[in-house]
């Protein structure tokens, strides 16, 4: 998957003129945590919400409540922009970008094409959309989580004994917990027992809640 397949293009921008209590209201309308600052097609900077929050007055300021409004009406972005914006291409594969922004602790990235213009938007939104997509939570069925061995072959050998019993896979997943591997594998159907006593009967170790109980409850 790629980032422009998922990117938002049709979001909120703001210039550096905007007004930060005219950005503020928009970061709480759209439920954001960052917008992009534009001049035309061309992208200039960002700015978060903890920037905006840091430039207006504090609510036990000793200023009088005229000193406040003359003070908002003359603050603008440019006054709290942020230059060191990250991009990415639209080509970027979408874990790429998931990685990017966790490493570098970023709200969202701003997606440029090869000629530099602005065309979109991904941020952890997004992201977790596309998280819950991969997994096929939305298309329903059942669940079945396996322990296994860290060699190749292993979903070959998986989705083998789930076709045999006549069912589709909704998606796979692979997550890493204390150094084991565990799949995780959404099968179309209610009732996965019949999959997961086959599974059982060929070796393999399934894995819950109860498994990591322990771990939670101490």
């Amino acid at each position: 998957m790629y980032v422009g397949l998922k990117m938002l293009s049709d979001f909120v921008t703001v210039t550096p003129k905007t007004k930060i209590m005219d950005a503020e209201a928009l970061m709480t309308k759209n439920r954001l945590w960052m917008l992009l600052v534009t001049e035309g097609d061309k992208l200039v900077g960002y700015v978060r919400k903890e920037d905006i929050s840091a430039a207006l007055p504090s609510i036990i300021t000793s200023l009088e409540k005229h000193e406040i409004n003359y003070l908002l009406s003359k603050l603008t972005i440019d006054q709290i922009l942020r230059k060191d914006i990250k991009t990415i291409s639209p080509d970027t594969e979408i874990e790429a970008a998931a990685a990017k922004m966790y490493e570098d602790n970023l709200a969202g990235l701003a997606v440029v094409n090869s000629k530099g213009k602005l065309i979109g938007y991904i941020n952890r939104t997004v992201l977790l959309e596309v998280l819950v997509e991969e997994m096929g939570y939305r298309q329903g069925g059942s669940r079945i989580a396996l322990e296994v061995e860290d060699r190749s072959g292993i979903l070959n050998e998986v989705s083998g004994i789930i076709a045999q019993h006549g069912m589709s896979i909704i998606s796979t997943g692979t997550f890493f917990h204390n150094d084991k591997r565990i799949i995780v594998v959404r099968i179309a159907t209610d009732d996965p027992s019949q999959i997961a006593a086959a599974l059982q009967d060929k070796g393999y170790t399934l894995v819950g809640p109860e498994t990591f109980m322990h771990e939670w409850e101490g």
